[in-house]
């Protein structure tokens, strides 16, 4: 089967869910309010396209190629990254909620997550140098073996991270973030001296 190339389209309210997308590849599409819940993205490549508004939550991704892709308003619940074509992956976020998702050993060097929820999101051994979490909610995400060297969590909240295990040299950080790094030693920080 010969890959299907789609170029410059909008796609808007489509009920993609369930489908089975196959190779194809789009090429500066826009998708705007679709639906792609438990859809298929299997070996799909996406260059330079934007999903505004759209539901991707338990989407498949073997294969699936994200390359200068941009993410905004959207929901991805549970979604295997990992699983993506490693090669060229860049994407962003901008206000999505992608809690329960696993970003297991991705390299995701300076990749922007700004007011994302990111509840229970894993990501063990991620390669998150120059990563910006801004306004971003960490609530049970796991950072295990994590490189967060120059990342900025300034304004991220509700995390915890053992600078043990994680690598955060340069890491920028507010105060009020500082019990998140010492979370596992049980101190009671008093904000007042």
């Amino acid at each position: 089967m010969e890959k299907e190339f789609i170029e410059d389209r909008l796609f808007e309210r489509e009920d993609f869910s369930g489908r089975k997308f196959g190779k194809s590849e789009y090429d500066n599409c826009s998708f705007v309010n679709c639906n792609f819940q438990q859809a298929d993205l299997a070996e799909t490549t996406f260059v330079n396209t934007k999903f505004s508004g759209c539901d991707l939550s338990l989407v498949r991704l073997k294969n699936t190629a994200f390359r200068d892709v941009v993410f905004k308003d959207c929901k991805m619940l549970g979604l295997r990254v990992e699983d993506c074509n490693l090669f060229g992956l860049a994407m962003s976020f901008n206000n999505c909620n992608l809690s329960h998702c696993t970003f297991y050993k991705l390299k995701l060097k300076k990749t922007v997550f700004e007011r994302c929820f990111l509840r229970e999101a894993d990501f063990s051994e991620c390669d998150l140098s120059g990563a910006t979490f801004e306004h971003c909610d960490l609530s049970g995400a796991v950072f295990s073996r994590t490189i967060l060297e120059g990342a900025d969590l300034r304004s991220a909240f509700n995390y915890s991270i053992d600078p043990e295990i994680n690598r955060l040299k340069k890491a920028r950080i507010s105060l009020s973030g500082v019990p998140g790094l010492l979370h596992k030693y049980g101190l009671v920080i008093d904000p007042e001296g």
